[in-house]
């Protein structure tokens, strides 16, 4: 005999899709990830105003991307056991104390305080709004992560914008304005909080008692889909852990490639940036229903070998033609973005902020440390070689076909 817990959330094909939450989460994600990308937009500023090293810059991106990336998976667990709906507006007002430290910080390890304070947050904020997302989602999961993702990608996408019209004309107190962002934020999230705690006490578990003949098949079977399960889990992770080594390599040091190659000033490489990013926000948006029709598996597979051909022919193209082809990059590799969250969901039932924090947080900030061997890979081999290297990473989309259909990880559940 089997004791299984029943949440009321289990029967979300029935549920209702909440679109007004999932706006409102989605645009508390821009936010929260636009707070976030002040920092590396002040980098330029904090370099002339303070006379920081590359090293310290660096120990600067690795304190934000340690605390709001690495221990997401550690909030997602906790917050499996013990949903937490007032972690939301907790994080984002972390955020706020950063955000007001780094405007007014007089040293580096001051900055440094302020940026563990905006990466606590943001580890705070991204495993409970992915449950929102879930929780909102009714029979439209892919679409649900998508605007809570494109949220995300959208802010991120900010950054060139932030550095270009604010911070390099207003210096670091500049960044005092993205205060009156963190407090909208905060905002916000008492409205999500709110509803999340409603919902929390709708769907108390229910226990059901489940009577399973113990047979040597049976027990084979669950040992199998054990086994299935940790080598996709695994598998995803080191997927999206290329995709942002891929992701890094374009954001950081295609604005150097296009510089030396192209001949253009700093303002205008920043432009190729803000068009990968922007059209990878739209791909994020519409992958999720591509996904709902036509299966996950196909996305996650599509996005990275789609991309692949074209990635390939970028540094080869003249600099008005790579407008065009990063654009198209950014929207087919970051369609996945929201769907390989989902189909992580999937796989684990129940765990929502441990998949979450896995995918979005740790996968995700491994790929962020990319940045780092890449820049040692660029001192190394030359930018042209590096760029060359990047291009190639989504060919690793191969792996993708040793993933689970949709059909199977269903069936595993059943």
């Amino acid at each position: 005999m089997q004791a299984q817990k029943i949440n009321a959330n289990s029967d979300q094909s029935k549920a209702q899709t909440v679109y007004p939450i999932l706006i409102v989460i989605g645009i508390a994600h821009l936010l929260n990830d636009a707070l976030q990308s002040v920092v590396p937009a002040l980098f330029p500023v904090l370099q002339n105003s303070m006379g920081l090293t590359f090293t310290q810059l660096g120990l600067i991106a690795f304190a934000l991307n340690a605390t709001s990336s690495l221990i997401q998976p550690i909030v997602g667990m906790y917050t499996d056991k013990k949903p937490s709906p007032y972690a939301l507006p907790i994080g984002l007002t972390l955020s706020l104390f950063g955000i007001i430290g780094l405007a007014l910080a007089p040293s580096f390890w001051i900055i440094m305080i302020s940026v563990l304070f905006i990466g606590l947050g943001s580890a705070a904020f991204h495993p409970e709004g992915s449950r929102v997302a879930y929780m909102a989602a009714g029979n439209r999961r892919g679409l649900a992560q998508s605007i809570y993702q494109v949220g995300g990608n959208s802010g991120q996408a900010l950054a060139p914008l932030m550095a270009a019209f604010i911070l390099l004309p207003l210096g670091q107190i500049g960044a005092l304005w993205f205060t009156l962002v963190a407090a909208a934020a905060v905002v916000l999230l008492l409205y999500i909080a709110a509803w999340y705690k409603q919902q929390v006490n709708k769907s108390k578990p229910v226990e059901k008692i489940v009577v399973h003949k113990k047979t040597m098949k049976h027990e084979k079977r669950l040992n199998e889909n054990k086994r299935i399960i940790v080598f996709s889990i695994s598998l995803l992770i080191f997927l999206v852990f290329a995709r942002s080594w891929f992701h890094a390599g374009i954001t950081n040091f295609y604005a150097f490639y296009a510089i030396e190659n192209y001949g253009i000033p700093i303002a205008d490489s920043q432009i190729y940036i803000f068009v990968f990013l922007g059209a990878g926000a739209i791909g994020t948006f519409f992958g999720g229903p591509l996904a709902d029709r036509f299966g996950k598996r196909v996305v996650i597979s599509l996005s990275m070998l789609g991309s692949a051909p074209l990635a390939i022919l970028l540094p080869f193209v003249d600099p008005t033609f790579a407008y065009l082809l990063i654009a198209i990059i950014g929207f087919i590799i970051l369609s996945s973005f929201s769907v390989t969250v989902v189909y992580a969901q999937e796989l684990v039932p129940g765990r929502i902020g441990l998949v979450s924090g896995l995918i979005v947080g740790l996968a995700f900030g491994m790929g962020a440390i990319g940045s780092v061997a890449l820049g040692v890979l660029a001192d190394w081999i030359g930018l042209t070689n590096t760029i060359i290297f990047t291009v190639c990473l989504p060919l690793i989309g191969l792996l993708t076909f040793l993933l689970p259909s949709d059909q199977k990880v269903r069936e595993m559940h059943n």
